[in-house]
């Protein structure tokens, strides 16, 4: 028994990270792929570590060394944070909600490629992609759907996730025994649109009827640096549509107010891109207005940009403006039209027969990596292995 195999049986054996129903019957698995963040506020450092080490998200002079230093000097602070949330993130939590309904619904929906197990595979915490490859490979599975959680693109963050599993799959599958499809991006969806509208008409219908019609929407997204928009990420575009197709749900609702799209998260000196949801929901304060609708559109799931961030950090911020009716969207965690949504996308991408999108194929206009370009190279080759099996 050679040493994978050895260690693919304590796996399995033990479980520890066993994230979907796998066992000898598991054919197709669905990998959920996001960020993640830490459980415990013993994962915080390390949590940051792994962050700060990614050239995907940010480049660095000795990477290794000072995106430690950058952890360890922002450790206690985003302590802290989490500990203002409950000591860690949710975001497993709801992952896993999301990822148990969706393969229940595929069960019915899909007998043909039933059953269905879900893996969790964040990016810089536990459960980890090597995790979810070894255990998919422990239950004998033998297509696996890459299925981002961030729904719009961006190299950053879907991008930095397939350079992961691109490295992890050469590692633990040299003879490429698992063949792979991907859903890369789906922020127009019409189930995930319906889902954000859901949310929005609720925290709408809870305003005073002086200020009900006339409140303005603020949709935040996380903000990129301007050098990663100018490179021709389509992660800006992408959020935009979102918030057009959610906007025309709206209306068709009858809901009227005007809206802005605002970017929240940016650290550092770079340039990020604007406006700053700070900033707006300042002016907005400043200039008379007392009620504002907050609503998270580039995150499905609650975890610190939400629960931190928009409802503590950014509710003192608009208190101390004069803003009194302060609402927040509530993410789309375990609503149960949005786990529709992930079945929904899922069935469609099996029926279409596993289709690689044309966007993934599409390099960004400026400069890429040498490893984005390698990933490139092999999410090509496996679809052009999924069209030989048609």
């Amino acid at each position: 028994m050679n040493a994978l195999t050895t260690r693919l049986a304590a796996v399995k054996c033990a479980g520890s990270y066993s994230t979907g129903r796998g066992g000898s019957s598991t054919k197709l698995g669905i990998l959920m792929m996001n960020m993640g963040g830490p459980r415990t506020q013993n994962d915080v450092g390390q949590f940051l570590t792994n962050l700060f080490s990614d050239r995907d998200i940010i480049k660095l002079p000795m990477q290794s060394i000072v995106g430690q230093a950058i952890a360890r000097r922002r450790v206690g602070k985003i302590k802290e944070q989490y500990m203002q949330i409950g000591g860690g993130s949710p975001i497993e939590k709801w992952t896993r909600a999301q990822g148990s309904g969706m393969v229940k619904q595929l069960d019915q929906t899909s007998p043909a490629t039933a059953p269905h197990s879900y893996y969790v595979g964040f990016r810089y915490t536990e459960p980890n992609t090597p995790q979810a490859v070894e255990n998919m490979i422990a239950d004998g599975v033998d297509h696996v759907i890459a299925f981002t959680q961030y729904q719009q693109f961006s190299g950053s963050t879907t991008g930095s996730n397939l350079n992961e599993l691109y490295r992890v799959q050469k590692r633990l599958d040299p003879e490429s025994r698992l063949r792979w499809s991907f859903i890369d991006r789906w922020g127009t969806h019409p189930k995930l649109v319906s889902s954000f509208a859901d949310r929005i008409e609720a925290q709408i219908a809870k305003l005073t009827d002086d200020v009900r019609h006339t409140t303005p929407i603020l949709f935040s997204a996380h903000s990129l640096p301007l050098k990663v928009v100018d490179r021709g990420d389509p992660y800006v575009a992408e959020v935009g549509g979102t918030v057009a197709y959610v906007v025309n749900e709206l209306r068709r609702r009858g809901i009227d107010n005007p809206y802005r799209l605002v970017w929240q998260s940016a650290v550092g000196p770079l340039r990020w891109l604007g406006p700053q949801t700070e900033a707006t929901i300042k002016h907005y304060g400043s200039i008379g207005y007392s009620s504002l609708v907050m609503v998270p559109i580039a995150f499905t799931s609650d975890h610190i940009e939400t629960l931190f961030e928009l409802d503590i950090e950014y509710g003192k911020v608009a208190h101390d403006a004069g803003i009194s009716q302060y609402m927040r969207a509530e993410a789309l965690n375990d609503h149960p039209p949005f786990i529709d949504a992930l079945a929904t996308i899922v069935k469609e991408h099996i029926d279409a027969g596993f289709p690689t999108s044309p966007q993934l194929l599409l390099p960004d206009p400026g400069a890429e990596s040498a490893q984005t370009i390698t990933t490139r190279k092999w999410i090509a080759a496996q679809a052009a292995r999924q069209a030989e099996r048609k």
